[in-house]
């Protein structure tokens, strides 16, 4: 019934060598001051893709993939801002999403 995509549809576009994917939990000064669309715009400008989003206890979650070595950048881009203060970072190792091809910035309306 469903069978409209070819095989080659079906799998995952490969990823390039090295690419890690990781998700920070971030505390401090980090709800009310543009970071989510700070960290948009910085990880889109270094061509990596994930997403960012609000968390209820007033931290920011931030799930990035791409070149781990360009992670240190995207975090100095996003505190670029006086109003943007990190006190706390995380960080977990996850397995790369070959789907995803943007970032995101969740829980907007």
């Amino acid at each position: 019934m469903f069978d409209f995509l070819n095989e080659k549809d079906r799998q995952p576009p490969a990823l390039p060598e090295g690419t890690v994917r990781r998700r920070y939990s971030i505390e401090g000064q980090v709800q009310g001051v543009g970071f989510r669309y700070r960290a948009r715009y910085a990880a889109q400008s270094l061509g990596l893709t994930g997403w960012v989003e609000n968390e209820d206890d007033g931290s920011v979650t931030l799930e990035v993939q791409g070149d781990p070595a360009l992670f240190l950048r995207l975090f100095a881009l996003i505190q670029r801002s006086d109003y943007i203060q990190i006190t706390s970072l995380r960080q977990r190792d996850l397995a790369p999403d070959p789907w995803e091809r943007d970032f995101r910035v969740r829980g907007c309306w």
